[in-house]
């Protein structure tokens, strides 16, 4: 086995954060129609997080807003799938946040279980060929991002 001891702790548990993503189709908070294969071509950061998820969501809120904003026109898309929640306290968490990414409800938590998400916040981070390439746990940091971005806009198409 090679990686990081993190990454082989990850693999032990069966969710190694690389491989091929999952399909997943959801309907945004805008009632807008959202797919994993309609993204393909593009660099996407897939987060999961829920309202009563405090104080990590709370923290990392800013930098996913900041990521959008400073990658959006470079073919980077942030997603966010707010996990078993109800949709008035995720609306005014969107709302506080000014979040202008797409945002999907997952009340039931299926695509999460498909990931391998553990606990919330996590964030993948999906290539344009539609491969898990990093996974993050916990509050993503504007440092963490920039970095995981860098490498996978780097690479060919």
């Amino acid at each position: 086995m090679t990686g990081s001891p993190r990454e082989a702790a990850l693999a032990a548990l069966g969710h190694p954060g690389r491989g091929p993503a999952g399909a997943f189709s959801l309907t945004t908070f805008d009632r807008a129609p959202l797919a994993l294969e309609d993204l393909r071509g593009k660099v996407v950061v897939l987060n999961f997080w829920a309202s009563w998820c405090i104080p990590a969501c709370y923290d990392e809120a800013p930098t996913l807003e900041r990521t959008w904003q400073a990658y959006k026109d470079k073919g980077v898309v942030v997603v966010g799938v707010n996990v078993q929640d109800t949709e008035e306290p995720a609306r005014k968490f969107l709302a506080r946040f000014g979040h202008s990414f797409p945002n999907a409800p997952d009340p039931k938590g299926h695509v999460a279980v498909d990931y391998g998400v553990y606990g919330v916040p996590e964030t993948f981070f999906i290539d344009r060929r539609g491969q898990v390439r990093f996974k993050h746990v916990g509050a993503l940091t504007d440092e963490a991002a920039r970095q995981r971005l860098e490498s996978l806009l780097e690479e060919p198409s």
